[in-house]
Order: C-alpha cells, then structure tokens, then sequence
C-alpha cells in the first residue's frame, strides 16, 4: 500500500530531518513515496535492485544477511527514524541485505540522488545522518566481535541486550520475535537460544511470559555477555 502525503507531515517529527528549508523539504517530496508493509513482509531483498533509500517511519523491521539456504545473520533491527540501504546513495546498486516487516510499519522510499543532493546542500543535515549511522556501525561492529570470540551464553546475551536497550523499549520487541529470530541475532542454534534461556530464568536473569522476554537483572546479562 502506498500513497504520497504531504511531505511536511511525514518529516516534521522526524530529528534528522528538522531544520531543514521549506525548498529542500519541497524537492523531497517529488521523490518520495510513502508504502505500508503488514507483519511479515519483506520490505526488500538482499541483492535485488536498490533504487531508493528506506527511512522507516512507524514499526519494526528486522535486518538480516542470508548466509545460506534457509540460513540468515540478524544484524539489527531498524524503528521509527531509521535509514535502511544508505550505501545506495553513495554507489551501490544492489542491496547488501534484506530487510522483513515484524510489525505493521510505514516507511518512506526516498530516490537516492535527491537524498544525495541535500546530502551535499546541507552540512548539518549531513551530519545528523553520519550521527546516526555511526550507531548502526557499532551494533555491526558487535556482531562480528560476537561471531568472532564470544560462547555461546555471551552471544545470546549480546543479543538479548541489544533487543532490549532503549531504542526498542517502547516496541516491546520480543512479542515480534520468533525464538528462531533470536538466535539468529545470537549466531547460535534455536535450540541452544532455548536451552539458555531456561538457564537464564532459573538463575533469575531473566522471566519467560509465552514469547515475552523481561530482563530481570541486567548486570548479569552483561556480566555474561562481557566475559563469555
């Protein structure tokens, strides 16, 4: 589903996007398409054609690669406020990875070379942006230190901290997620991400609510997370 709001009030609330002149808002809006994805859809594919930047308005999507048949690596989740396939502005034609609706969300498909013109127009529109992926660069950079080093318990404790920080808070994310999905943002099996939250709740870390998830005692979880 798609439709083509004013411009304004799609960015208005949006950080990244304030300040910025009534004539670069207005040329946004003749390269902007305003699309709803329902839970469950893909919003793109990794290696698919990418003319467009995603910034997500309302909702979850969940960022993965595919690394094999039936085999993917959650790399991060994306909320309101988020960019999804920046590279595109600066080369890529393809996407790097895929990216899946796990809650009803409205996203704005915005042409790359507009986005690449006030990129280059607006200094502090600029900045905003390389601020916030410089967020996006860190949650990357844990994904491979958990790949790299860490067991088992550490990576499902990575990962259950990263569900829960403050930018899902709001979203109560776990009730959007599949077991299965958190172990592929823990890199381990289904089956251990199980094991170990049993373990977790019986050591009082964490209480197990059906598909919900609520950290009881964070100190341990990054105890856990720190040094195995």
């Amino acid at each position: 589903m798609s439709d083509h709001l004013n411009t304004n009030s799609i960015f208005d609330s949006a950080a990244c996007f304030q300040g910025l002149y009534p004539e670069e808002l207005e040329k946004l809006s003749d390269s902007k398409t305003r699309v709803q994805y329902l839970r469950g859809e893909n919003v793109f594919k990794q290696g698919a054609f990418s003319p467009h930047v995603t910034y997500v308005l309302s909702g979850l999507v969940r960022v993965y690669l595919q690394t094999g048949h039936n085999r993917q690596l959650n790399i991060r989740m994306a909320g309101p406020g988020d960019f999804l396939s920046f590279s595109s502005v600066f080369g890529e034609s393809t996407y790097n990875y895929s990216a899946l609706a796990i809650k009803d969300a409205w996203v704005c498909m915005i042409e790359k070379e507009a986005l690449k013109n006030l990129l280059q127009t607006n200094a502090d529109f600029a900045l905003r942006i390389v601020s916030r992926n410089c967020r996006n660069e860190k949650q990357m950079l844990d994904v491979i230190g958990n790949l790299s080093y860490k067991q088992m318990r550490g990576k499902l404790a990575s990962a259950l901290l990263y569900l829960s920080s403050e930018s899902f808070m709001q979203e109560q994310v776990f009730q959007h997620l599949t077991r299965q999905d958190i172990a592929d943002f823990a890199a381990i099996s289904t089956e251990s991400t199980i094991k170990f939250l049993k373990e977790f709740e019986s050591e009082g870390i964490v209480e197990l609510k059906k598909k919900d998830i609520e950290i009881k005692d964070m100190k341990k979880l990054e105890v856990i997370s720190k040094n195995s």
